[in-house]
């Protein structure tokens, strides 16, 4: 009987933290707020030379950096470089979603939307805080740990080397070209989706119960990318019908590519940002979020618990739930804090759920807490027809229905007895009819390609 009570004791000190990977930009892991939520390789020496754990990745004490492929997953040289201008773009973002801007404040972004060095700045800026923001958001008020994967360098160098002939491709024959087109349209979506499936792979190595990819190419990014292609290979502009014939084979084959990086570790659940083109991702596919896979949850973004935020995309089939995604404050380096909007922030939200069901139920694999998240949503009119489970999530209801699954019940039967207990969260008084943001700083998969 004692060395049972001794093993029970036990127990709790040899407890695993839940792990989310915060796949993004980098994270700030001496932020004051993330002293007790900074996952740390048990296995390597920091700054040592050596690679103890023997998985390739020299002193991965804090995660990796696949953008500079170096141990560096927060570049602090940025700290005190930037100018006010991109903390007051947020700032008259949340004005303009309250319905408190000046005149004033409209003509400064007016303004600054056409210099071209603001616009570099900001895009900078936002590279640089957006992992730190995103990481704070999914270990709010939990004992979470963060591995920074970094995806998204601090500073995006340009993305396509044109040939210097005016027409490169002038000896294939014309009926053969669109061929071409498509074959390194193809080419360029196994770059990335290899990209990709190292990181997935680098995530199962470390056992990474979640991991959150607010990263992603939008449809129209994609089209940019198709008619470069083309002009590449045609020496013209493609038409609207060949603009868009390209554009759906290079994102379904990034898709069906990107989804090696979740097979890659099959035992993490993913959850990706919907996308902020404000568009239907069933019509227009959007990579990484738009992978069908029993461990991938796709997320779009609403204003509050009111209304689907307008820069949202959504989908009946290919997006899942929703969540707050506007002005939400939270970490960013150096120690200070703002608020951004987009299913970027709305992602990390339903990761940290995701986090805290893991927390109750560490059995539960990543099929079951989907499961889970989807089934104990507030439905609401708004989202029907907009995401699959035709609501938002609810924290609470979700936890309390993994709660149940600790005394033998079924998921199903856990999740029926949640959502009798747990009530529906309401609705702010204020109801927004629209969310409209003048502008907001995408974060995007950088296409590395050369024709």
């Amino acid at each position: 009987m004692k060395n049972m009570l001794w093993g029970l004791l036990l127990l709790p000190l040899f407890a695993q933290a839940t792990t989310i990977a915060v796949i993004d930009s980098g994270v700030d892991v001496e932020h004051v707020d993330f002293t007790n939520n900074i996952w740390m390789n048990p296995t390597e020496i920091a700054d040592n030379g050596r690679d103890e754990d023997r998985n390739g990745y020299q002193d991965d004490v804090y995660g990796w950096n696949f953008a500079e492929q170096n141990n560096l997953v927060i570049d602090r040289k940025y700290l005190g470089t930037f100018s006010n201008d991109p903390y007051k773009l947020f700032e008259i973002q949340e004005r303009v979603i309250l319905d408190t801007v000046t005149e004033a404040d409209m003509k400064w972004l007016e303004e600054k939307k056409k210099d071209p060095k603001f616009m570099k700045e900001v895009q900078k800026f936002g590279n640089f805080i957006h992992g730190t923001h995103v990481a704070g958001i999914s270990v709010d008020k939990t004992d979470s740990q963060i591995i920074s994967v970094k995806l998204i360098p601090t500073e995006v160098l340009p993305s396509v080397n044109r040939a210097n002939a005016e027409n490169p491709y002038g000896d294939v024959p014309k009926d053969l070209r669109m061929n071409l087109v498509k074959y390194l349209l193809g080419q360029l979506a196994a770059q990335q989706a290899l990209a990709l499936e190292e990181i997935g792979a680098y995530v199962n190595g470390h056992k990474a119960d979640i991991a959150n990819g607010s990263f992603g190419t939008g449809f129209k990014q994609a089209a940019m990318i198709g008619a470069i292609v083309y002009k590449t290979v045609f020496g013209k502009n493609p038409s609207q019908k060949h603009l868009v014939e390209v554009t759906y084979h290079f994102m379904m084959t990034l898709i069906k590519e990107s989804k090696q990086m979740v097979d890659a570790a099959p035992n993490t659940l993913f959850v990706f940002a919907a996308g902020n083109d404000g568009s239907n991702n069933d019509i227009m596919p959007t990579s990484p979020t738009n992978i069908d896979a029993k461990n991938v949850i796709s997320v779009a973004a609403t204003f509050k618990r009111n209304v689907l935020a307008n820069f949202s995309n959504y989908g009946k089939k290919t997006v899942d739930v929703a969540a707050p995604g506007v002005i939400i404050n939270s970490q960013i380096p150096g120690n200070e804090y703002i608020k951004v909007s987009g299913t970027s922030q709305a992602a990390p939200y339903v990761a940290n759920i995701a986090a805290q069901i893991k927390t109750v139920n560490p059995a539960l694999k990543p099929s079951q807490i989907k499961k889970i998240i989807m089934n104990t949503v507030d439905e609401k009119g708004f989202l029907k027809g907009k995401v699959k489970s035709n609501g938002i999530v609810n924290a609470q209801r979700a936890v309390v229905a993994a709660e149940h699954t600790l005394s033998g019940r079924t998921i199903d039967s856990a999740i029926k007895l949640a959502k009798v207990e747990i009530a529906d969260i309401e609705s702010d008084i204020l109801g927004t009819e629209k969310t409209i943001l003048p502008f907001i700083v995408p974060i995007q998969l950088p296409a590395q390609f050369k024709l």
